[in-house]
């Protein structure tokens, strides 16, 4: 059975869930493909040929394919991966934006956020919030996975550089055009992949007690920020921060909850990480339940203390 895995470029080559997603793949079959699109490519080209497994990678930096063009790129899957039986990419932004054409243009079903692969044709995945892990199996000839990356391993064994190939064919809808971008700087690291997240909640009042309180500590930590959707909605913080059902999903080494109830739309977020300390004054708070640690108490007194401490 083939299999071909679309990666999403990084700053360091390719981003951490396109790992996770080779580990994914490799769970599925012993050999891979992996296709890369977009700009300035030969980075990740390179580190993707050497992951163990990988067999070939097919790369197009054609500027149809930049930006992550869902419909030249699902077009491009289709022309070139055709005989397939797997397509597989992290259900990030990136891949929840090509992935489901490339099914509909199958006429199968995709099969998302997988947190597990049992078998070829069986696959475990989170329903309900989180509340409930679904075992499905599917009997359709070709299979296409978004993979919950926080659940696979960021595979970084090596191998000697695999096959290169570039691509030249070219699907370039002129209906769907970039238009532009708009992201938010920042030298904080990313909250997706971070090991270190520190979040705040509704608890912290109003969005200056939430930036003069969290900020030193998460620079002190070298963490992300993240926050609940409560403390969204109020303004706090922008939803690009936002944990949860409805945010990003993180796992990381430490997670700090702090001044969050536990709503079950943030826990689906977050459940998966490390190590989770809570920080709430109310005893009862659903978060304490899953934390590793509690500290019962006010954060506008802990938080200035724990800051100076670090």
């Amino acid at each position: 059975m083939k299999t071909v895995v679309l990666i999403e470029p990084g700053k360091n080559g390719i981003k951490k869930s396109s790992h996770a997603s080779i580990d994914a793949a490799l769970q599925c079959t012993t050999s891979i493909d992996c296709l890369i699109t977009g700009k300035h490519l030969n980075e990740a080209a390179q580190v993707a040929a050497r992951i163990k497994g990988v067999n070939a990678v097919f790369v197009s930096e054609h500027s149809a394919y930049h930006h992550g063009n869902a419909v030249n790129i699902s077009k491009l899957i289709l022309s070139e991966f055709s005989n397939y039986d797997y397509f597989i990419s992290a259900a990030t932004g990136f891949g929840k934006n090509i992935m489901p054409r490339v099914a509909a243009k199958l006429n199968v079903g995709q099969l998302s956020d997988i947190s597990k692969i049992i078998d070829s044709n069986t696959f475990k995945r989170p329903i309900y919030a989180g509340n409930v892990i679904a075992t499905v199996k599917s009997t359709d000839p070709k299979k296409v996975l978004t993979i919950r990356s926080t659940c696979f391993e960021s595979i970084t064994d090596q191998q000697p550089p695999s096959t290169i190939i570039k691509l030249d064919a070219i699907f370039d809808n002129a209906n769907t055009t970039f238009v532009s971008k708009h992201t938010s700087p920042s030298d904080q690291p990313k909250l997706g992949s971070a090991d270190i997240v520190v979040s705040g909640g509704r608890g912290f009042g109003n969005s200056d007690n939430f930036n003069s309180l969290l900020t030193p500590l998460a620079a002190k930590l070298n963490a992300a920020i993240g926050a609940s959707r409560a403390a969204v909605d109020a303004g706090f913080i922008s939803n690009d921060h936002q944990v949860g059902q409805t945010g990003k999903v993180v796992a990381p080494n430490v997670y700090f909850a702090i001044g969050i109830s536990g709503a079950i739309q943030h826990l689906a977020g977050m459940s998966d990480s490390k190590l989770i300390i809570a920080i709430n004054k109310d005893p009862n708070a659903n978060i304490h339940q899953i934390a590793d640690y509690s500290l019962i108490g006010d954060l506008f007194n802990i938080l200035p203390d724990l800051t100076h401490k670090i």
